[in-house]
């Protein structure tokens, strides 16, 4: 199973929008569609078309409008126009940022297509989620889709079914559980509750598909919603507005009604990042990825309804990352790799007496460009800083096989293991050659 990792959250707000400005429509006669997406991280990216331009978005029920990276150099390919300059603001400790709002866009996912989407590209090249998840993602889109369909996610098989509500038929299922939805600036809220030092709590969450933790809390010492002495600082992701570090823990129980999770991963985000989100009245924090996954989930947002089906990831165990290091793509390196041929004997050339000077290519081996994984973040107390790695370094083997071989996600799961497992890295620190290892420990154990 794949696990979840410490990933960027985003989370944007933008207020005051109905459901007045033209709606995406199914194109077939069955009136529903499904789209495969891909897993990554416990964040769902879907292919997306926009003005004939075919993208990877990320699916986040906690976006209100569609957003574009517009680093990666998109907007002249997609034509963008009728565009207007403004500010938004989200979770991190810094400053708005800055954003076209373009007018008129068409945007096709799967069978539906809508005519008039607006769309805001933002230039912060911090927002890239490409170099963590390992795949190119250029955008987010929410609640858009959500408000003109009921929607089925289902994260066991991996697509989502879109259905246009006049031709869905609700079926009763003896496994699952209805619950109703609360909105707040077109964003889902759904009321839950945590054991915290043995003691109950309800909390109202954001639905957060577009987050890869499993919970996150709001501190409030009134409620009871505190950590408990057993917690590590860290960096939990990076927002519109900047990074956010907090706290990670664990919490006795998560609950929705007969759904129990016991031992779950928690976050409490410093304060300061959550000014904005804590508006919100009556907000505790977010429900996000790593329990989501854990049901196959239909949304109607027009019922203001959720049903939860458990699936097969329900009783995985909530892991966390052992090593306190975060990788991102970094580039590529030039990777020599020898090939299953036999040795060509025409392979020494341009040798004469004179100089004595010899040319040699031996085609049993071959230069490739192949990927690099860099150490972006590290945790301070740690093994992997403990033992001596730094942010910069770049990974060239993990336990004597070659990075490259590995996909990011791959490495990334090998610091999810279990405690007491030896990792040992071969790095490159600024064209030096190193070597280290560290034992992987469970913090909370």
């Amino acid at each position: 199973m794949k696990k979840a990792f410490t990933l960027i959250l985003l989370f944007f707000c933008f207020c005051n929008i109905g459901y007045s400005q033209g709606k995406f429509v199914i194109q077939n006669k069955k009136g529903s569609d499904k789209i495969r997406f891909k897993l990554i991280n416990n964040l769902i990216v879907i292919p997306v078309e926009i003005n004939g331009v075919e993208l990877s978005f990320l699916l986040d029920t906690g976006v209100s409008k569609p957003i574009i990276f517009n680093f990666l150099n998109v907007s002249d390919t997609l034509k963008i126009k009728d565009a207007k300059k403004i500010y938004l603001r989200g979770l991190g400790e810094g400053e708005s940022v800055e954003a076209l709002k373009s007018k008129n866009n068409v945007f096709k996912v799967g069978d539906a297509i809508k005519l008039n989407q607006d769309l805001y590209a933002v230039y912060d090249a911090n927002l890239n989620f490409a170099p963590r998840l390992g795949v190119p993602v250029h955008g987010i889109l929410g609640f858009d889709l959500f408000k003109d369909f009921v929607v089925e996610i289902n994260y066991s098989h991996k697509y989502i079914k879109i259905t246009d509500p006049d031709k869905n038929r609700y079926k009763p299922c003896k496994k699952c559980e209805r619950f109703n939805l609360e909105f707040y600036n077109n964003k889902p809220y759904i009321n839950a509750k945590v054991k915290i030092n043995n003691k109950q709590i309800p909390v109202k969450l954001l639905i957060d598909s577009g987050g890869s933790d499993a919970l996150w809390l709001f501190e409030d010492e009134a409620l009871g919603i505190t950590s408990s002495n057993r917690y590590f600082d860290d960096f939990l992701g990076h927002g519109l507005s900047g990074s956010v570090y907090g706290k990670r823990s664990k919490i006795d129980e998560f609950s929705l009604n007969s759904f129990v999770l016991k031992r779950a991963n928690v976050a409490y985000p410093d304060s300061t990042s959550i000014l904005f989100a804590k508006k919100i009245s009556g907000r505790n924090g977010s429900l996000a990825g790593n329990i989501l996954k854990r049901f196959n989930i239909v949304l109607n947002y027009q019922e203001a309804t959720v049903t939860l089906h458990k699936n097969g990831y329900f009783n995985d165990k909530f892991s966390y990352n052992k090593s306190g290091i975060e990788l991102a793509h970094d580039g590529v390196r030039f990777v020599k790799e020898r090939e299953n041929i036999a040795p060509n004997k025409n392979s020494l050339i341009n040798e004469t007496n004179q100089n004595q000077t010899r040319i040699v290519f031996d085609s049993r081996y071959k230069f490739s460009l192949k990927p690099a994984y860099a150490i972006v973040e590290l945790r301070t107390g740690s093994p992997a800083h403990l033992a001596g790695l730094k942010n910069g370094d770049i990974i060239l083997s993990v336990n004597s096989k070659p990075a490259h071989q590995f996909t990011l996600q791959q490495i990334m799961q090998i610091f999810y293991a279990e405690d007491g497992k030896k990792i040992k890295l071969k790095i490159d620190r600024n064209g030096v050659v190193l070597n280290y290892s560290f034992i992987l420990k469970d913090f909370f154990k």
